[in-house]
């Protein structure tokens, strides 16, 4: 059994889930739609739209078979937090050459891709035209950037409150995704025609079609983002952990400041006999699982996608220029010029929840991997007699914060979902094998994942180490 320099795993038995019913299902089922929440601001709102526009429906297959991939890398993720009650990122820090390598890989992965929180900006801007009735100009720079800050705040905000921050996380992303998607089915019978309809649908499944001028940096962002894009995929077992399921239930939660839980996070996960009742309670919490990420998440991401390339490429001009939200503000414009002028504020206030879902779960998935690594692998951290892994995670937040206030102006939203995909890549790659290891070396044979399984995580890891090293190729090219 390899374990790494971390500590072996304490026993105990699985605890039992809620009896599966309908009641039970929606009481239990959630960080798919924080997941969902931190989805649809990417690839479904950003870089969906803007390849659809460029290159036409025939690219959308990319979206079926990334989600559809992603889907797969999530439940066998999940499929170690639900035995040890330890995010992946700890079962990963577990093989050689040892916990320090790979905390140290994965924090620097988690800055490159999540580093600039460009999406405040971007929120900023949406936010600023819905209420003006323009888009923002050269001279409202010193109001942009007070709604910037504004959001960054609000978001703070919403981080420090709750029992815990995953229950918080998880109400506002409930809320979020109900307008969403509300806003975007209406709008979608309103606007777009049904032969249009059936032309996006049919693009969804026409698979093998590349276009030869096409941009690999652009396609390598769509293909991580049409579902969760890299670190995100990994820290939905982190958002498992602290909803309780599995094991998870008996190693504690990071809470938030305001909590008064005595509740501790365990820095070692805990695993279970494998008795005959233990198997009974885990295909319970697995169909819980599968609801979760199949019904909600996976679903909810084709959906999410589908809704808003139907509806911005029946709008939208063929090779406009997408950057710096033009979907949003192009469909708003048209919808208000077309039926009524309210279109162009809830256009944009459904963009502004859009961008906002996007950059809450990005904050949390920054802070919450960099606060788990670092707590699992710093033993002398732990023993400090006033730190305790919720300190560590709000001392974090409170320097990002302050980063992002200097840094938050770099680029914008499409410039740094181009840098998600070049980074999101290799980690889908390498993460991939990583959970095939793991389940095979560290789970009981009885726990193990079937082989079909193991062929998606290795199709997984080959479609992702392709797409990177060609995105590779075409950056050496370019500097020769």
């Amino acid at each position: 059994m390899m374990f790494g320099s971390l500590a072996p795993w304490d026993e105990g038995d699985l605890p039992a889930p809620p009896p599966f019913s309908v009641r039970n299902l929606f009481r239990t089922i959630g960080p798919g739609a924080i997941l969902l929440a931190g989805s649809i601001g990417g690839g479904e709102w950003l870089i969906g739209p803007t390849i659809a526009v460029k290159y036409g429906m025939d690219i959308l297959w990319i979206a079926t078979v990334a989600i559809a991939l992603q889907l797969l890398f999530n439940l066998e993720a999940i499929r170690y937090t639900l035995y040890t009650g330890e995010p992946i990122l700890v079962g990963i820090m577990r093989l050689q050459p040892g916990s320090r390598f790979w905390a140290g890989g994965y924090i620097f992965a988690t800055i490159a891709q999540l580093g600039v929180p460009a999406l405040a900006a971007g929120c900023a801007s949406v936010l600023f035209a819905s209420f003006a009735g323009h888009l923002a100009g050269e001279g409202d720079t010193a109001i942009l950037q007070y709604l910037t800050y504004a959001v960054i705040l609000i978001t703070v905000g919403i981080l420090l409150s709750g029992k815990t921050i995953e229950r918080m996380l998880e109400y506002f992303s409930w809320i979020m995704i109900a307008f969403i998607f509300s806003f975007l089915i209406f709008v979608n019978v309103l606007f777009v025609p049904y032969e249009h309809w059936m032309k996006t649908f049919i693009g969804f499944f026409q698979f093998g079609s590349i276009p030869a001028d096409v941009d690999v940096l652009l396609l390598a962002a769509f293909a991580a983002t049409a579902g969760s894009g890299g670190v995100g995929n990994l820290v939905i077992t982190n958002w498992y952990r602290d909803k309780g399921f599995g094991m998870g239930g008996k190693v504690g939660a990071i809470t938030s400041a305001f909590s008064h839980s005595e509740m501790q996070l365990s820095p070692v996960g805990k695993v279970f006999p494998i008795t005959e009742e233990n198997l009974r309670n885990w295909k319970s919490w697995w169909k819980y699982v599968s609801a979760d990420q199949i019904w909600l998440w996976g679903v909810g991401c084709i959906v999410g996608m589908f809704l808003n390339v139907n509806l911005a490429t029946a709008v939208i001009p063929e090779n406009t220029n997408m950057d710096h939200m033009a979907a949003g503000a192009f469909q708003a414009r048209y919808m208000a010029e077309h039926l009524w002028n309210g279109f162009w504020w809830l256009a944009l206030l459904n963009g502004f929840w859009v961008l906002m879902s996007t950059h809450l779960s990005n904050t949390d998935v920054l802070i919450r991997t960099v606060t788990d690594i670092v707590w699992v692998a710093s033993p002398r951290l732990r023993e400090r007699r006033r730190m305790n892994i919720s300190r560590l995670y709000y001392l974090f937040l409170a320097i990002a914060t302050v980063w992002g206030v200097f840094a938050v102006n770099w680029g914008h939203a499409i410039s740094l979902f181009k840098i998600l995909g070049a980074v999101a890549g290799p980690v889908l790659a390498i993460a991939a094998v990583q959970i095939l290891m793991v389940n095979t070396k560290l789970l009981p044979p009885e726990l193990r994942p079937r082989l079909w399984r193991r062929c998606a995580l290795v199709l997984c890891a080959i479609c992702y180490g392709c797409l990177s090293a060609a995105l590779l190729w075409d950056l050496f090219s370019a500097m020769n």
